[in-house]
């Protein structure tokens, strides 16, 4: 059965890796790409566009915010699955097939790509990045009861599912998403996938500031949503 799907990418200063992003989207399996501004400085709304690319512009700075911005459109089109990419070519768009396959094939609402049971370029995964993940998943079985080893942004949801979720957070998307979804009883699938150094600039510089500042948005994503039902 054919699932409409779109792509959101939110970018900032991302003229140099948003191409090949682009370029790795596969054709057949992607209905629309979604790249969302977050006030760069470059080229990158110009090149998006000029790749066949939607592009929205959110002005307030963070992930959830663009992604929210997204999601807002989305609404007038009516996707069956989103699809979240990382505009740094750090993910593997061409895996998307990964991610949206077993939710076509299996019933899955939410499909995570994981890093660490994948082929991650060595180096990739930064110590703020591996800290991070590790808290995190931590907390979540502790707290939640779910198992889960990553909490990459590279993923799939169906979008009346996500819709569902009433996203809120802005630097803690990626784990309200993963916590809210064991809530409300998704059936929630991870398949590993490659990870790569990529060509941007690392929007957190310095292993101990970052640590701080992963650990930092982990607690305080984590022990917000204890609540939410």
């Amino acid at each position: 059965m054919k699932m409409k799907t779109a792509v959101i990418i939110p970018a900032l200063n991302e003229s140099k890796t948003l191409p090949l992003v682009l370029r790795d989207i596969p054709k057949d399996l992607v209905d629309e790409v979604v790249v969302i501004d977050n006030g760069s400085s470059d080229r990158t709304p110009e090149i998006a566009k000029g790749l066949g690319a939607t592009v929205l512009h959110e002005t307030r700075r963070g992930y959830g915010y663009p992604c929210l911005r997204g999601l807002e459109y989305l609404k007038t089109k009516g996707p069956d699955i989103v699809v979240f990419v990382d505009g740094n070519y750090s993910d593997h768009p061409d895996e998307i097939g990964r991610l949206v396959a077993p939710i076509i094939n299996e019933g899955y609402d939410l499909v995570l790509g994981t890093r660490v049971t994948g082929r991650a370029e060595k180096g990739s995964l930064r110590m703020p990045v591996r800290f991070g993940n590790r808290l995190a998943t931590t907390l979540i079985r502790i707290l939640y009861g779910f198992k889960y080893t990553d909490v990459g942004p590279f993923r799939a949801i169906r979008f009346d599912k996500l819709l569902t979720l009433d996203m809120q957070d802005n630097l803690g998307w990626t784990i309200e998403m993963q916590v809210k979804a064991v809530k409300k009883g998704f059936r929630i699938l991870e398949v590993p996938v490659s990870y790569r150094m990529g060509t941007g600039k690392s929007k957190l510089t310095g292993n101990l500031k970052g640590i701080f500042i992963v650990g930092y948005r982990i607690l305080r994503a984590v022990f917000k949503n204890l609540f939410y039902s």
